[in-house]
């Protein structure tokens, strides 16, 4: 059964993969090989203090999305938007099918799929586009 629409939720060291349509969904995760660690800028110290992203991983959940036909990217911070600047620059197909990058805290997989089955619904009546 072909799913038609996945929803990626996020963080610096998880992402939870949803793929769905009316009928079925599928899910799984894919996890960072680095943590990302929060640090502070000491006085003194070249650099910035901030860790480097993990552009493996935003590969990793490219590659997860990349059969869906649109995708909705959420999220509790940062990662969602870094996330699609690696794909905007190495994975520029799949960056092409995301229809959303929305704030979202920390939501059960159930959560999850309602709030992007909701979501879509309503993005296909913008497009008129009756189909989710």
């Amino acid at each position: 059964m072909p799913f038609s629409h996945a929803v990626v939720w996020l963080d610096h060291s998880e992402a939870h993969v949803l793929h769905f349509n009316d009928e079925a969904a599928d899910s799984e995760k894919v996890r960072a090989r680095s943590s990302h660690q929060h640090q502070h800028h000491k006085r003194g110290v070249v650099g910035s203090g901030h860790a480097t992203e993990d552009q493996a991983y935003y590969h990793e959940v490219a590659h997860a999305v990349a059969d869906a036909r649109e995708i909705l990217i959420v999220g509790p911070a940062g990662a969602k938007l870094a996330l699609m600047k690696h794909m905007q620059k190495h994975d520029a197909a799949v960056a092409d099918k995301v229809v959303g990058i929305e704030s979202v805290d920390h939501p059960s997989d159930g959560q999850l799929l309602a709030y992007a089955r909701h979501y879509f619904v309503k993005v296909d009546n913008l497009r008129g586009d009756p189909r989710h």
